[in-house]
This record gives C-alpha cells, structure tokens and sequence, in this order.
C-alpha cells in the first residue's frame, strides 16, 4: 500500500513541476543566458584591462629609459602621453614623473604642474600634499619664507605623512630669511618627533647649531 502512495506522491510532484516550468521556465532560461553573458562579459572586461596595463607598464618604462638617458623633452612628452590614456595606476605616475621632467626644463612650469597635481582631489590626499611638497623644493630659492609657509604649514601636522619634510622646509626657508624663531619652531618639532627618519633628524640637529649660533640670512 505505501508503494501506491508513493507513486502517488511522485506523479503529484512532477505534475506541479511540469506545472511550474510551463509558468516560469522561459524566465528560468532567460536568468541562466543573461548570467552566462555576464560572466563572459566580465572575463573579456578582465581580458582587455590586464592587456591595457601591460601596454602602459612598457610605455612607462620606455619614459623611464628616455629620463635615465638625459632625453628631458622626449621623457616629458611619453609621461604625459601615459598620463592622458593609461589606467589610474599608471596615469597617477607619468603626471608624477612628469611633473618632475618638466621642472627640469623649466622650474617655473614644473611648480605650475606640481600644484595642479595638487589640486586635483583625483589623485588622493597623501599625492595631492607630496605635490605641495615637491612644489615647495622647487620655490624654496625662489619665494619668501611667508609664502612658502602658506603653502606649506597644512603639511606639518602630527598626522601628516609629508610632515617632518614640510617642517624641513620651512625651518630652512627661515634660516634663509634670518628669522631664528620660526627656524627654530620648525627644527625642534622634527628632532622631537620619534618617527622623523634618522637622517632628517640629523640634518635637523645641524641646522639647529645653525640657530644656537645666529644664523644670518643666506639669500
């Protein structure tokens, strides 16, 4: 009797079965296309952005060779070819390096590239302060000490992974303007900061036998 029951039971089942697939079995197969074209699609996707970074990693490295020989203008001319076309990685990097070969050629334009740089939110906070930092490299001959402190003192804060450079900076532009107090400032919060790099805090400490001793305005 329960062997009735069960075939009884198993008609039923196929019954609804056959029942349902009649009401959604096209949506069904239309689910199962549309995720087989999607993964295809993703796979392509991947294909082609791998093949995208490959081809910019040999460019890059192709300006990097020209800058390793000395080619300024040529050099200048692929990282900004890079910086227009390549994906993100690679783009953040040629207007990085080619801020630097264009204040090669022309400081003046080299400050103007590393402060759009550093005014494009794009490229991420700790860019954006490196770009004011290499800006400031580049003026620290150029400008008063005033100036360079406003472009320069976000920089120094505790939290700051460009600070003890900034500090640097700005403590030397004081000594070279002849003002001992604001060099001073600057020095002792490197020499005073655990995780200024050795070296930094050594220049730091000389500057500031500088200071001990008058420093007289150099420029």
């Amino acid at each position: 009797m329960s062997d009735i029951f069960r075939e009884i039971d198993e008609d039923m089942r196929r019954e609804r079965m056959g029942k349902l697939w009649q009401k959604y079995g096209s949506w069904v197969v239309a689910a199962a296309i549309l995720i087989v074209v999607a993964v295809a699609g993703w796979r392509g996707y991947e294909y082609w952005r791998n093949r995208q970074a490959q081809a910019a990693g040999a460019q890059f490295e192709k300006a990097l060779e020209l800058a390793r020989e000395n080619k300024d203008a040529e050099s200048e001319k692929a990282f900004a070819a890079i910086a227009a076309d390549a994906p993100g990685g690679y783009r953040i990097l040629a207007r990085l390096r080619g801020a630097s070969e264009t204040a090669k050629l022309d400081p003046d334009k080299g400050v103007e590239a590393w402060k759009a740089i550093a005014a494009d939110a794009g490229v991420g906070a700790v860019i954006q302060d490196l770009a004011r930092l290499r800006a400031g490299y580049i003026q620290i001959d150029k400008v008063a000490y005033a100036e360079l402190s406003k472009d320069l003192e976000s920089l120094t804060g505790a939290g700051n992974a460009w600070r003890n450079e900034a500090r640097e900076l700005l403590g030397v532009s004081a000594l070279k303007a002849g003002d001992s107090a604001e060099a001073g400032k600057w020095l002792d919060q490197i020499v005073s900061d655990r995780d200024a790099p050795a070296a930094l805090r050594k220049r730091a400490e000389d500057y500031l036998g500088l200071v001990a001793g008058g420093a007289v305005r150099t420029q």
